[in-house]
Order: structure tokens, then C-alpha cells, then sequence
């Protein structure tokens, strides 16, 4: 459709806005409609990081689906609301999608790149990561020259979290929250517990950083991760 709007999907980072890209900032102050996620009981992280740059002339579109472990009862969700903003493409209205960190990483923009891509003209603008934004809040490189560097969902099965981080020379665990006893239990026995580091809300006003035998695994949040950076030391 020559005459229908373009869908953007805006990395926005991990939570300051300061580390918003140039490009976002201009994409999002021009867009005709900003969608962002937006669970039921709380203000969106998303639409929260670009709030300055938002205006009276645009739609907001907030995007309501649960944010569950498993991914397949999300997905009706998903269809009705790739539908619902494909009808603000089809009337030739460019739509900004506001993802937290990087659209393509681990981002829900992909399950309305995936649905929508193949309708409408589609660009995604990366963001900076909750994994490079912890390392640096922590001062720890990740991996060094030809070292082996694994990305691992905090809530894959344990064991194969087990397999992932004993065949990894650098890791960094993702969304723990109550995940995190078991994890550090696993850490412990491969005897990365001394190595690891956590921190919780990257960037954010509420940003916490503990060694882990300090971690209070009952209050750890979603937004939360481990870097188990390389042992490798420079010369």
C-alpha cells in the first residue's frame, strides 16, 4: 500500500532517557501515533522514557497484554493489537512502537514486525541494551578476544541454564526475579558465585547493585540480571 504510514520500532533503552538515540528522539517527536506496552496495573517503562518528546497532536496507543513465562497465551493479544494499529497504517498514519532496550532482542516489537512486515513498509531504530547498559553500571567488561559470550533467559529450564553457563566463557542472566535462589544455587555449584554480579533496574533511579550472597532472593524484580563476566585477564 503506496499510500499507507510507515511502522517504526523505536529502541528507548534500558530506562534513562539520556541514552535514547538521536534518531529515536526524532522519529518519536514525529510520529502520528506512539504505542507503547502497558500492563494493566502500572504506567508503561516505555512511554515513561520518552514522555518529554511526546505532544497533544499525537494518538497514544497503549498495547494491554499479560507479560507471562509462557509466550502462547499472549499471543491472541498480539493479533488483536497488530490489528488494531494496522488500522492506523492502513489510513496512512505513521506508527512509532516504543520498545524498551532493543527491538530485536528479546523486544515485543518482533511479534508486531512479524505480523506486520509482510503488509506494511516497516524500520526499527536498535536501542541500547539492558546487557551492555548493566556491564557498564558495573564497570565489568563482558568477554574478551575469542571468548564464548551467552545471552540465557532466567526462565529456560534449570538445567539447561546449567549446560548454557558451563559451556559459556561470559554470561549474563536475564529477568531473574523469582528465579534467583535457584540460579545462584546453579552458580555456586559451577563455582561462578564469587564472579557474578547482580543488578536490578539498569539506568533507573531505582538502580541496585549487590554481590550475590547479599541478593534477598524474595525481593528480586523482573528487571532484573547476573553478569557473569570473563575470567580472562588482559596482559
Amino acid at each position: 500500500m503506496s499510500d499507507a504510514g510507515v511502522l517504526y520500532g523505536i529502541g528507548v533503552g534500558p530506562g534513562d532517557p539520556e541514552l535514547l538515540t538521536l534518531k529515536a528522539v526524532r522519529l518519536v517527536q514525529a510520529a502520528d501515533v506512539v504505542a507503547f506496552p502497558a500492563a494493566e496495573d502500572r504506567r508503561s517503562i516505555a512511554r515513561g522514557i520518552v514522555a518529554a518528546y511526546l505532544h497533544e497532536g499525537q494518538v497514544e496507543v497503549p498495547l494491554r497484554f499479560p507479560l507471562a513465562e509462557s509466550s502462547n497465551p499472549a499471543q491472541r493479544f498480539y493479533d488483536a493489537a497488530a490489528e488494531e494499529l494496522a488500522v492506523h497504517l492502513e489510513a496512512g498514519r505513521n506508527v512509532a512502537v516504543l520498545c524498551e532496550g532493543d527491538p530485536l532482542l528479546y523486544g515485543t516489537f518482533m511479534y508486531f514486525y512479524t505480523r506486520l512486515a509482510p503488509r506494511f513498509r516497516c524500520e526499527i531504530v536498535p536501542g541500547i541494551s539492558s546487557i551492555t547498559a548493566g556491564a557498564a553500571a558495573l564497570g565489568v567488561p563482558i568477554s574478551y578476544r575469542n571468548d564464548v559470550f551467552a545471552v540465557i533467559p532466567a526462565t529456560m529450564p534449570i538445567e539447561a541454564l546449567r549446560t548454557r553457563l558451563r559451556d559459556a566463557d561470559a554470561a549474563v542472566i536475564l529477568k531473574v526475579g523469582r528465579r534467583f535462589g535457584a540460579i545462584r544455587d546453579v552458580l555456586r555449584e559451577l563455582g561462578l558465585v564469587e564472579r557474578a554480579r547482580y543488578i536490578e533496574r539498569a539506568t533507573t533511579s531505582d538502580e541496585r547493585t549487590l554481590p550475590l550472597h547479599e541478593v534477598d532472593a524474595s525481593t528480586v524484580p523482573y528487571f532484573s540480571m547476573i553478569v557473569v563476566p570473563s575470567a580472562w585477564t588482559p596482559e
